[in-house]
């Protein structure tokens, strides 16, 4: 049996410049900001590689992925058409074993955690945290910033006391030693934090752990770890912080809840009551919000709401 895959370039008068042309359209829905001018998709570097990934990464580009996510997206549509046989230009790579991710269920990864974390509120300090603990939120982080370690043993200390006996799950955010000290449910890191930190000793306390991504090299950096969820983001622009990447609009959070279907996974950044059922629809099982919560008029009816649109359509 012949398993030489089909490569659709050689069946095209303009080579990989058609077949760019025709991923980038098929899938128009992934596109952030301006379309780049085709002839800056295309890289010198990208002669040495076969027509078909050559044009992926043209298209990739013209979608405005980063690099290192067009590289990380031309690797899985690889393996995909390899598996498939046939270069497919409409299908773009979601399964797991395209990107060389293990499969599940997996014996050496971070503790469970609910599939769907529904409402998860990220919160400056202890009183917050216990406010809307109070409230119903399911899901807490508390993301306390100071350079004081008293102070920040001492709030977590204060988080973890506000959530007993409310039923809500609470992360915190960087400080992890200290809230496996303090009996908190998880931590919560960011990518820059997987540099300095053996996520080997955060397994040996028994937190749950939560990984910030945004992008799917970074999600693969991520699912490296086994985490017990995974945050993309951020979704929408956001003042809050400063971001090294662009929003990822709901789109791309699709292409990726589809990818990292194996996990509960968490969309943040910039995400209100009108733009919850577009996020929802994406797939993902919780939803992360900062400011529609503390810059309400009346957080906790805020609360509410939100709860109330993601707990009708899981329940659909």
């Amino acid at each position: 049996m012949n398993t030489t895959p089909t490569h659709l370039t050689t069946h095209l008068a303009n080579g990989p410049a058609e077949l760019a042309a025709h991923i980038a359209q098929q899938h128009a829905n992934l596109q952030l900001g301006e379309p780049t001018p085709w002839a800056g998709t295309l890289l010198p570097p990208d002669a040495a590689l076969d027509a078909d990934t050559q044009a992926v990464l043209s298209a990739c580009r013209r979608l405005g992925f980063v690099e290192h996510d067009a590289q990380t997206v031309a690797l899985g549509w690889a393996a995909q058409t390899r598996r498939l046989g046939t270069m497919n230009p409409a299908l773009w790579p979601n399964e797991p074993a395209d990107f060389g991710m293990a499969p599940f269920p997996r014996a050496q990864g971070f503790q469970d955690c609910p599939q769907r974390l529904g409402l998860y509120a990220v919160l400056p300090d202890a009183h917050w945290v216990g406010r809307m603990a109070r409230a119903g939120v399911p899901t807490l982080q508390l993301r306390f910033k100071s350079d004081d370690p008293a102070a920040i043993r001492h709030e977590v200390a204060a988080a973890v006391q506000a959530v007993r006996g409310t039923g809500a799950l609470l992360f915190i955010n960087d400080h992890w030693q200290i809230a496996a000290d303090c009996g908190a449910y998880g931590a919560h890191l960011g990518q820059e934090d997987l540099d300095a930190t053996r996520l080997s000793d955060i397994q040996a306390t028994g937190l749950r752990l939560g990984l910030s991504t945004h992008g799917y090299a970074e999600m693969l950096r991520a699912d490296a770890a086994s985490p017990s969820y995974i945050a993309m983001g951020a979704v929408f622009a956001t003042t809050l912080k400063r971001m090294a990447t662009a929003p990822q609009g709901t789109g791309r959070l699709a292409a990726y809840a589809r990818l990292l279907r194996n996990y509960p996974l968490v969309a943040i950044g910039g995400i209100d009551e009108t733009r919850l059922p577009a996020v929802l629809a994406s797939g993902v099982g919780s939803v992360a919000v900062v400011r529609a919560i503390t810059a309400a008029a009346s957080p906790e009816a805020a609360a509410s709401d939100l709860m109330r649109g993601i707990e009708q359509p899981a329940a659909q």
